[in-house]
């Protein structure tokens, strides 16, 4: 049926106690360290030696603000609370850049050497080759105008081998593509057996619908569907073994039943999210502390279905 319109973790203790260590040691433990992963070199944040994977340090977690792209500690993020604020004033990452990371790298077993495509990041440079010296990493995009990238892919028509790929990241993409049906059997075909998508879309509706009047985002891309809950129902269809997740706080909120926040807030409709949510979906994956440290704030913008090819 088609949707209704609406309107609108020894070598880590050596890094971490190394002034304590005659400086001979420390001198070879470095190099080992940096290959497995756990001791940040001097340079630039991109060439950091701390495995992406690793989590925060003592110090690091007693940070007002901590980014798990660059590392970067401090008092607070750099803008307010909000999927698309909380900049860090290092890599320039926003809360759902962060909160799509926490979800891959928490939930992917040893995912160091995985081969990745990200479609259309929104990150630069440093980023992508951050991202090319841990993983066999390459950034796609539709036509590589808004955003640039290492091939150009339609989701609809993915030009790559089936089970060619181990993991892929796709952020606010989904929603610009005319036959969802279509791109799901596509990423399902090119993702191997055991791998999996980590898939973002702004779940600001209960139930996915489509805009009554043309709607763009900020990169000039036309929407085609506003998508709820139901997106999970889709997802199955296609093949994938699927979950929402969310942080601890947003999904009590859910599966209470009720809210105390507006009806509308943020452009949330949070009284249709409630209303529609699917409890048994959900899988909580960051504390109140974490979401705090890592600014995964408000609660109600941070959904991401991890999808898992049997």
């Amino acid at each position: 049926m088609a949707p209704a319109p609406v309107e609108r973790p020894i070598v880590q203790r050596l890094g971490a106690l190394g002034s304590l260590v005659p400086n001979p040691v420390r001198d070879l433990a470095r190099p080992l360290a940096r290959r497995v992963g756990l001791a940040a070199p001097p340079g630039e944040w991109w060439q950091l030696g701390v495995a992406p994977w690793a989590p925060p340090r003592r110090a690091e977690r007693r940070a007002g603000a901590w980014c798990n792209v660059c590392r970067w500690q401090g008092a607070s993020f750099a803008s307010g609370a909000h999927s698309e604020f909380a900049h860090c004033p290092r890599c320039g990452s926003i809360a759902r850049d962060r909160f799509l990371r926490w979800c891959f790298l928490t939930r992917t077993p040893s995912p160091g050497g995985a081969t990745v495509i990200e479609t259309s990041p929104r990150m630069g440079d440093d980023y992508r080759a951050m991202m090319k010296r841990w993983f066999d990493y390459r950034t796609s995009d539709f036509d590589l105008g808004a955003h640039s990238g290492d091939v150009q892919l339609d989701l609809q028509d993915i030009d790559l081998p089936d089970a060619s790929l181990d993991v892929v990241l796709t952020a606010h993409v989904l929603e610009h593509v005319p036959d969802t049906g279509r791109a799901l059997a596509e990423l399902f075909r090119v993702i191997r057996p055991g791998g999996r998508m980590y898939l973002q879309v702004p779940l600001v509706y209960g139930v996915t619908s489509v805009p009554v009047e043309p709607e763009f985002h900020a990169d000039n891309t036309p929407v085609f569907f506003n998508f709820g809950w139901d997106l999970t129902d889709q997802l199955r269809a296609a093949g994938f073994t699927t979950t929402v997740l969310v942080t601890e706080e947003y999904e009590q909120v859910l599966r209470s039943g009720t809210t105390d926040h507006d009806a509308n807030v943020d452009g949330f409709h949070l009284d249709q999210l409630v209303e529609h949510v699917r409890p048994d979906d959900l899988t909580a994956v960051a504390t109140p502390e974490q979401a705090r440290l890592v600014g995964f704030l408000p609660g109600h913008h941070f959904a991401t279905w991890e999808c898992l090819r049997p």
